[in-house]
């Protein structure tokens, strides 16, 4: 054989080699994407939105709000049991720190102007839904206490006749 030939066979079966390397590995690739393990961290569903199948108004607020209560509460900074006062003061401390800037004046000639801060419309918009899931759970929870006290405690059956 001579070396024309020797160099084409090894091009052309490295190309092979090389070329069933890629399939497999698309194949693992399509395999991997497609697995998804029980209880996985990182998922669409991080939250728990997916785990709030019962009836519950609590988890029809998750379902409706794509939030859970703990979540909104972390994002605010507040505790279980705090006053909506604490919680309105940190939602606007929060959303005043991911505002856009006002517009700024021009620089004075010859100099440059400093770099405007950073903000953030996505947290911005995450300060806001929490706010909306505590306001929806506050007021559902108020229902519940309303229509409890509607009905005057647990009522109780009337005592037997005594006739048989």
């Amino acid at each position: 054989m001579s070396a024309p030939k020797i160099l084409i066979n090894i091009v052309l079966t490295g190309s092979r080699i090389l070329g069933k390397a890629f399939y497999e590995a698309g194949r693992q690739a399509v395999k991997n994407a497609k697995h998804r393990p029980q209880g996985a961290i990182g998922g669409v569903d991080a939250a728990g939105v997916g785990n709030a199948t019962s009836g519950s108004i609590t988890d029809r607020l998750t379902r409706d709000h794509r939030m859970t209560l703990d979540e909104a509460q972390l994002i605010l900074n507040v505790k279980r049991g705090e006053t909506m006062e604490a919680v309105k003061s940190n939602y606007e401390h929060l959303f005043k720190a991911n505002s856009p800037p006002p517009a700024p004046s021009p620089p004075p000639s010859g100099s440059r102007a400093p770099p405007p801060p950073a903000h953030s419309h996505y947290l911005q918009s995450k300060v806001v839904r929490a706010l909306e899931r505590i306001h929806a759970e506050a007021d559902a929870a108020a229902k519940v206490d309303e229509l409890e006290a509607g009905q005057g405690g647990p009522k109780t059956p009337p005592p037997p006749s005594g006739k048989s």
